[in-house]
């Protein structure tokens, strides 16, 4: 990464690309973070970027993707920018990020990194190329109740993890042109919402399944509308996962241990509680343990704490996070490839989205 300029000030200037919900949802957690500063944001339509700066308080707004790479990329100028936060359809991800990571701009990329394993695994390998942070906004894992269970699981409580099961999704009626349901635009549940208990398996068991095992249920279009996954990561170590468009899930998890249990209250990539079953307590016994933290903090939506670790890993000059790694995210893009090619789900990145 580029030296920055010793004149300016010493706050985190963030770009945000795209202009819909999830782009304003995290700029105002951005904007909620001490030293976080909203300089700029491009849309490919110049007056809704325009009027999404002023919505937000960005101090730029640009009519191009390609605008607010190239200026924020001189990072000793006023337009000059430290990270940035890509919130466009799925299948774009992959190639702004590239544009970003070749300009030299750190990344933080929404959620999934990719349509596909290759795309993926291509952008952890040029990020660590050119020495260029990139991380998957896979938010969950900064939230205070799934940090508390990763210290609970290293503690042994309930003993060597023997199994995990999750489910996460939604009922939302088919309009083929709605993104989550359009194949141009990265549609498909395991996409969108299977990520998340996917990453709930793979953060506890480490490294990637042997084996993927799919059942499901496709759109019309030939995206994913439903699906089951039994991922084994061998020893008798399994995870029973679950994500859907056609109906509401629970998005609950268990997590199964020679000693005991812990069940996290849904939804899953947001857990309000965590209970804790140790030392062979049956489920009719009062739980050992019960972690009530609170989702986010006030005024937040729960994206904060992953803004902060985003600061944290600049500030250290990391290329990759420890807690979000890119290792993890195409380990959870090779289930996610895996499951679809067995469904025949149409999935594919959008190569054209700088050109």
């Amino acid at each position: 990464m580029s030296d920055e300029s010793t004149t300016r000030t010493t706050n985190v200037r963030w770009g945000v690309l795209a202009t819909g919900g999830i782009a304003a949802t995290v700029s105002g957690d951005i904007a909620l973070v001490p030293g976080a500063e909203l300089a700029a944001v491009a849309s490919r339509d110049a007056g809704r970027a325009a009027a999404f700066a002023r919505e937000h308080g960005f101090a730029r707004s640009y009519g191009s993707y390609r605008e607010l790479i190239e200026a924020g990329a001189d990072r000793s100028s006023e337009a000059g920018l430290d990270v940035v936060y890509i919130a466009t359809p799925h299948a774009q991800h992959v190639a702004l990020a590239r544009a970003c990571v070749e300009a030299g701009l750190p990344v933080l990329v929404e959620k999934p990194v990719g349509c596909t394993a290759a795309a993926t695994r291509g952008l952890a390998e040029l990020a660590r190329e050119r020495g260029v942070f990139v991380m998957e906004a896979l938010w969950a894992r900064f939230q205070p109740n799934h940090v508390r269970l990763r210290e609970l699981l290293a503690s042994g409580v309930i003993g060597e993890v023997r199994s995990v099961a999750g489910d996460l999704g939604f009922a939302l009626p088919y309009d083929p042109a709605h993104r989550l349901w359009d194949p141009k635009q990265g549609g498909g549940t395991l996409l969108d919402t299977g990520v998340y208990p996917v990453s709930f398996a793979q953060g506890i068991f480490g490294g990637s399944p042997q084996a993927v095992h799919t059942v499901g249920v496709l759109a019309e279009n030939g995206v994913d509308a439903e699906a089951s996954l039994l991922l084994d990561w061998g020893g008798g170590r399994s995870a029973r996962l679950g994500s859907t468009l056609l109906a509401h899930a629970g998005g609950a998890g268990t997590i199964t241990g020679t000693k005991g249990r812990i069940e996290v209250a849904g939804p899953l990539h947001k857990p309000s509680r965590l209970q804790v079953w140790a030392d062979g307590a049956r489920r009719d016994d009062e739980p050992s343990e019960v972690v009530e933290l609170p989702v986010q903090p006030t005024g937040s939506r729960g994206y904060a704490p992953m803004v902060e670790h985003v600061h944290e890993c600049l500030a250290a000059g990391l290329v990759e996070s420890p807690v979000m790694p890119m290792t993890d995210s195409v380990a959870v893009a090779e289930v996610l490839d895996t499951a679809l090619d067995a469904l025949g789900a149409v999935h594919r990145d959008d190569d054209t989205a700088f050109a």
